[in-house]
């Protein structure tokens, strides 16, 4: 696990503090108990202030997993 995914992890344990680390990295939107519209915009809100980013609104609905976010992240 490198930095930027640690990162990460600290970000969805801030909008989901129960959930174990282990079981962050396969978060998704569907799946995911708790992961609604509102916790989507917090968790973009949150990435957005670690990474000193702007993450485009229209972008927004793509952002519906871990692994996705991770993947934004390290192709920036």
């Amino acid at each position: 696990m490198d930095d930027l995914e640690r990162r990460l992890i600290q970000c969805f344990a801030i909008v989901f503090p129960d959930v174990p680390d282990h079981e962050i990295r396969q978060a998704d939107a569907t799946s995911f108990r708790g992961w609604d519209s509102l916790a989507t915009v917090t968790l973009i809100n949150v990435v957005e202030e670690e990474f000193q980013l702007q993450i485009d609104v229209e972008e927004i609905g793509e952002f519906l997993s871990f692994p996705r976010f991770l993947e934004y992240l390290r192709s920036r």
